[in-house]
């Protein structure tokens, strides 16, 4: 049996099908994978802070974090986001435990840049833990949150800690969003790319097809990559069914691949 790491963002966690847990339950009984759970919560976190009047920037899609942010991003995502999901797979009939990256040290952060203020990297994953509650049949469910060695609470991005987490167990990733995938403009119509390699990206992202809030999420595929990591997919979590489709290996969204092999060939 295989790990596989599910990401699913904030902007579409909301829009997932109620099918979507369902799917999860049948995958981990089926005994094909054992999934785990890496959430975001950008729209409620951005939604709390407007009621709050604290204002949010972004550069380059990460949320600049200030200390006073800390503690509505905390109660966002390790509070309502994690445990509404948690209780979802629950109803499913599945088994899960919802935690943050700082419960038993599960992500250890560092600073990612002084102009971020409080936004992490992901140093190291201990993954010891995690792969017990996966032996005891539990679906985790992840708060993307981490802490250094003093203490300093970090705000991750969700597709950076899934792309840890995913390296550290050397498994597929799977980047759930409201998009269908990675897209080019052809003759004025967005068109998805089926397939893609590190070197595309690259070319992607210099010549502007690729921005803002996309620009973490291929960062971490890219990391991910060469973590060893088997394959990522980016896909519409809005799609019914969607992940059944992955598990039985049909072409959806966007596949990225390092350098010109399939991964899991």
């Amino acid at each position: 049996m295989e790990y596989l790491v599910i990401k699913c963002g904030g902007s579409v966690i909301d829009e997932v099908p109620a099918s979507f847990y369902q799917e999860l339950c049948d995958i981990r009984a089926s005994g094909k994978y054992m999934p785990i759970i890496v959430h975001g919560g950008g729209k409620l976190i951005t939604s709390l802070l407007d009621q709050l009047k604290i204002p949010t920037v972004f550069v380059e899609g990460l949320r600049v974090t200030t200390d006073e942010m800390l503690d509505v991003i905390e109660m966002a995502l390790s509070g309502y986001m994690n445990k509404s999901i948690t209780r979802r797979i629950l109803q499913a009939g599945g088994q899960a435990v919802g935690v943050s990256g700082i419960d038993g040290w599960l992500l250890e952060a560092q600073q990612a840049d002084v102009n971020l203020g409080f936004v992490g990297n992901v140093k190291s994953v201990n993954d010891t833990w995690l792969k017990q509650l996966c032996d005891l049949n539990y679906i985790p469910v992840v708060s993307p949150l981490g802490m250094d060695e003093s203490w300093q609470r970090y705000n991750i991005n969700a597709d950076t800690a899934a792309a840890a987490i995913a390296g550290k167990l050397k498994c597929p990733l799977v980047l759930m969003s409201d998009i269908p995938g990675i897209y080019e403009e052809i003759n004025g119509e967005k068109q998805t790319i089926p397939t893609l390699t590190t070197v595309e990206l690259d070319v992607l992202i210099d010549n502007g097809s690729i921005t803002g809030g996309m620009i973490p999420k291929v960062n971490a595929v890219k990391d991910a990559l060469n973590k060893d990591v088997k394959e990522v997919v980016i896909m519409d979590g809005r799609q019914k069914n969607g992940l059944t489709l992955y598990c039985n290996e049909e072409v959806i969204g966007t596949k990225l691949y390092i350098k010109e092999e399939l991964l899991h060939v």
